[in-house]
């Protein structure tokens, strides 16, 4: 069992790390098994969290308001992490989303990590879900805080030491850290087709657009059309290909 590590989570405001914000990042250092250092912190977002977001969390805009930004929590975040290998559930998403932030301030975030979810698709065919709060409370780890960063990142370093108990002979390969990769998409931008639509459907429904609609890119206009159809219902003519 790896014995000194960097366990994580984060919570954001949605699942798309191109879209979405972090809120808050929890994690916690392990030297030689025990807990030698604490990160925890509230992010101000981008964006405003949702109703669902909160309801899920229970993080709300009041709470991140004076917040630090999120290039200044990764500075820290980096510096933190030093050169541990990073252990999360379902660790790509967080990693995602912490290697964009620290790309953005120009601080190299290369890991190598070990996935608890991963181990536990394969060894764990006796749970249906494979969640933090399932396997949590299949193997009696307590965890009264779920769905907030730095509580979430406990149990996931006390599941990776159930599953290295139990499971970790014979099936070696799984506890061996590997190299994350992650590149971020190459951002399109929004077609003139998509432009004009929005705007006619702006225009039609006498909606009130506070969205800069020149710097939207080709995925967040898509995702404004649908917004609009849905609330308000498609033009009476036939829409184009967008």
């Amino acid at each position: 069992m790896l014995r000194s590590y960097v366990a994580f989570d984060l919570e954001t405001t949605g699942l798309s790390v191109e879209e979405n914000c972090i809120i808050e990042v929890g994690a916690l250092k392990v030297r030689d098994g025990a807990v030698a250092g604490r990160f925890m912190t509230f992010v101000k977002p981008e964006e405003t969290i949702s109703p669902k977001i909160t309801e899920i969390t229970g993080i709300t805009n009041a709470m991140v308001e004076k917040a630090p930004t999120a290039d200044e929590v990764m500075k820290a975040f980096v510096d933190f992490c030093e050169d541990d290998v990073l252990i999360g559930h379902n660790l790509m998403f967080d990693y995602s989303f912490a290697k964009k932030y620290a790309g953005r301030i120009g601080c190299p975030f290369e890991k190598r990590g070990i996935d608890t979810l991963k181990i536990a698709r394969a060894v764990c065919s006796g749970i249906v879900s494979k969640s933090l709060g399932a396997l949590c409370d299949h193997y009696g780890i307590t965890n009264d805080q779920a769905h907030r960063a730095y509580h979430d990142a406990l149990a996931t370093a006390k599941l990776y030491q159930t599953l290295s108990h139990y499971y970790e002979n014979g099936h070696e390969d799984l506890f061996v850290p590997a190299p994350l990769i992650w590149k971020e998409k190459k951002v399109q931008p929004a077609t003139a087709k998509q432009k004009a639509y929005l705007k006619e459907l702006i225009k039609y429904h006498k909606i009130d657009f506070n969205e800069d609609i020149e710097a939207m890119n080709r995925s967040q206009m898509s995702k404004a059309i649908d917004k609009i159809i849905l609330n308000h219902g498609i033009m009476p003519r036939k829409r184009g290909n967008i």
